[in-house]
């Protein structure tokens, strides 16, 4: 039965007594069901039409998202072309806190933009970076990062938080690190994964950008099989859009004191190790960061994350973003999987979007002001 498997990412994680979320095609439906029950497993059937939900999506944007860039609307998921009009406008229109440029291409030649955020107050400043839309499907990523940009524009002059934040720090935020797979998410499969890239010996294309990464690269929890969603590609870097990330990374690792990167689904914030069961050096700093904005992030809506170290909060996992800029230097590197835990998974809806972003908000920022008081 070949089932497209939502959580765990990779079914080397599926052990017995845990809940997995998996999408199946409507005619395997008709075996997979009394296969469970045959063999005594429990199941609920989350989402029942898939395909009406994702036209309930997608369905409605030529006409509302085509106004003019001033009422853009932070409530609803944005294509492609939609977030990079949206990123040409603010740098445009804030020049004096947004600086926009590319860090490279990705496989199909997109540009891969970065939004620099902040006062130009002095020479040096440390950095916060943060990246969405790795993996392409989870839309809500793409959408927080957007959210963020929005409201440290609109509440720096009224949020002396942010005023800070903004005058201490610089912001690097990539609202779409995998561009390719986000475009064709849109256009071709709404659950596509991966990057978009041509394997020479197989049919499958695109690796997993979360597991490309050099740090114990295609270890435990990834997969040398290209048509598997956990793929860790030909060799480390190999995908244009890592390796250009990598190298900004390498570039201004003495600058850049926080790495954080937004994924869905499963309500946690996570910091590494995600390739080992270690505690690193300095846990006791990164472990207050992250009770603390959990426990920011409930205060909005009492929604509850769990926290901790990725192998043993979610699964062990190598080549990790997180984990390489850990490894590069970067002290406060964290992970987030935002909203939900499954009810709708990938397809978390729209009027929801404002809820999550305002809770996810919370958090960063009680990040970045722990980053701003020395913790030793």
């Amino acid at each position: 039965l070949q089932v497209d498997l939502w959580q765990p990412s990779s079914p080397f994680h599926i052990a017995e007594g845990m809940v997995t979320d998996v999408r199946v095609p409507q005619n395997t439906s008709r075996s997979l069901l009394p296969y469970l029950q045959q063999a005594n497993i429990q199941y609920t059937i989350l989402i029942s039409d898939l395909q009406k939900e994702i036209e309930n999506q997608t369905g409605l944007r030529s006409y509302r998202n085509r106004r003019s860039l001033s009422e853009y609307n932070y409530e609803v998921y944005h294509s492609l072309e939609e977030i990079q009009g949206w990123m040409h406008h603010l740098n445009k229109t804030h020049s004096d806190l947004v600086h926009m440029f590319s860090v490279g291409k990705s496989y199909e030649g997109r540009p891969l933009f970065v939004l620099k955020l902040g006062k130009r107050s002095r020479p040096y400043k440390k950095a916060v970076w943060i990246d969405c839309g790795i993996h392409a499907r989870e839309w809500i990523g793409p959408a927080f990062c957007q959210w963020f940009v929005k409201e440290a524009l609109q509440t720096y002059q009224t949020d002396p938080a942010m005023r800070k934040m903004l005058t201490q720090l610089y912001f690097y935020i990539m609202p779409v690190f995998n561009v390719d797979g986000y475009h064709f998410s849109w256009t071709n499969d709404r659950f596509w994964r991966k990057t978009r890239s041509k394997n020479t010996r197989f049919p499958c294309r695109g690796v997993d950008a979360n597991r490309n990464w050099k740090v114990k690269w295609c270890d435990e929890g990834a997969s040398f099989h290209p048509c598997d969603d956990t793929y860790c590609g030909p060799f480390p870097e190999s995908e244009p859009e890592v390796k250009a990330v990598a190298h900004f990374l390498r570039k201004h690792r003495k600058q850049i004191k926080a790495y954080l990167s937004f994924h869905a689904y499963a309500q946690m914030l996570l910091y590494p190790y995600s390739y080992k069961y270690a505690t690193i050096p300095n846990f006791s700093c990164v472990e207050s960061a992250a009770y603390n904005a959990v426990n920011a992030l409930q205060s909005a809506y009492g929604i509850r994350y769990r926290h901790g170290p990725a192998s043993s909060t979610l699964y062990v996992s190598s080549g990790s973003s997180m984990d390489w800029a850990y490894k590069n230097g970067i002290p406060y590197a964290f992970a987030f999987e935002l909203r939900d835990t499954g009810h709708f998974g990938f397809l978390l809806p729209e009027t929801l979007i404002k809820p999550t972003c305002t809770e996810t908000m919370l958090a960063v920022k009680n990040i970045t002001l722990h980053l701003l008081k020395k913790c030793h």
